[in-house]
């Protein structure tokens, strides 16, 4: 990818450009799904960390965990999750522009005061399409759209996974060397200048 096609990935729908990695470990907690989809969730997690040289942990010390993902089948549930609104205000109202809108997913970033990820919250409604994906496509999904904030516009035209051989899913290697690059001790935990994907481009083009 050249800078422009970086810049775009972290540049927001208001024209602003920033681009925030985690700032601490992360440790994920996943509510909704059955025992056995638990392993699929939190594999996908640790694989996407795991390529972007960060770390997991088994608990967060402000937080206990850190990254919450909820599956549910209507937004209507999530005001009921107890301490829920808690974690995120005006949760009920939010729920209803989401239903509203008819959304299938949400997520929230909550930052640290140098602006570098503390926590994050995914909600996934199972709704006809969600339910047709099979879950490992779907988790890793969600783990990319978490380890890095791109922009709310980054994968509108055209999705972080492809089909890989034997009709595996797989994180497109363009997208890979993103969030590698975002990674790197050299660079940044948050950026707020352009420039910055200039840097991203450069790093992506010394590793390959």
């Amino acid at each position: 990818m050249d800078a422009d096609q970086v810049r775009a990935l972290f540049t927001r729908g208001d024209g602003s450009y920033l681009c925030a990695r985690w700032g601490r470990p992360i440790v994920p907690v996943v509510f909704g799904v059955e025992e056995a989809t638990l392993p699929v969730v939190k594999g996908a997690v640790e694989a996407v960390v795991a390529l972007a040289g960060h770390r997991m942990a088994e608990t967060d010390p402000e937080l206990g965990a850190n990254l919450m993902v909820f599956f549910f089948r209507d937004w209507a549930e999530l005001p009921e999750v107890p301490n829920l609104d808690r974690l995120i205000p005006d949760l009920a109202p939010l729920c209803d522009r989401l239903a509203a809108a008819g959304a299938n997913q949400y997520r929230i970033f909550r930052f640290d005061e140098g602006g570098a990820i503390r926590a994050a919250f995914v909600f996934v409604r199972m709704d006809d399409h969600m339910a047709q994906v099979p879950a490992e496509t779907l988790a890793l999904l969600q783990a990319v759209q978490v380890i890095v904030l791109w922009s709310d516009l980054a994968f509108t035209d055209a999705s972080p996974l492809v089909a890989g051989r034997e009709g595996a899913v797989m994180l497109r290697p363009e997208i890979a060397g993103v969030i590698r690059a975002a990674y790197d001790p050299v660079l940044p935990a948050v950026a707020r200048d352009a420039s910055h994907a200039l840097r991203l481009a450069a790093r992506m083009a010394a590793v390959q």
